[in-house]
């Protein structure tokens, strides 16, 4: 199968972000909503779950159920986006309007996943 430069991208983009889970934790602990569970678990399987999506993609029996997994995963991360906006320690000192366009970021991003069904 040839993949354009935009999907081997966005592969890339979700392997890399899976790896930064086990590298930079602290960072993603600090944005975990309080109400959820086992926050340490949590992250670990976070970003396992985006190395394996994103090698997934590049398997061509695998890459529609992977993207279908990257929009699912996608969806989940939205309550990480809303935290972070409602919870001034969690926004981590980021500016208010950058939260704000990350919410339509995911959207565009499950989009760009989208895009690629079926191709």
């Amino acid at each position: 199968m040839n993949y354009t430069w935009h999907f081997l991208l966005m592969s890339l983009m979700y392997i890399l972000a899976g790896i930064m889970h086990f590298i930079k934790p602290k960072v993603y602990l600090r944005i975990m909503p309080r109400y959820l569970p086992n926050h340490r678990l949590l992250v670990a399987l976070s970003g396992i779950s985006e190395i394996v999506l994103g090698i997934s993609l590049l398997s061509p029996k695998l890459k529609d159920p992977a993207i279908y997994g990257i929009i699912a995963m996608l969806a989940i991360f939205l309550t990480v986006h809303f935290y972070m906006l409602s919870e001034k320690k969690a926004s981590t000192g980021i500016p208010k309007w950058i939260l704000l366009l990350r919410i339509p970021l995911q959207f565009g991003l499950m989009y760009w996943a989208y895009s690629y069904l079926y191709s």
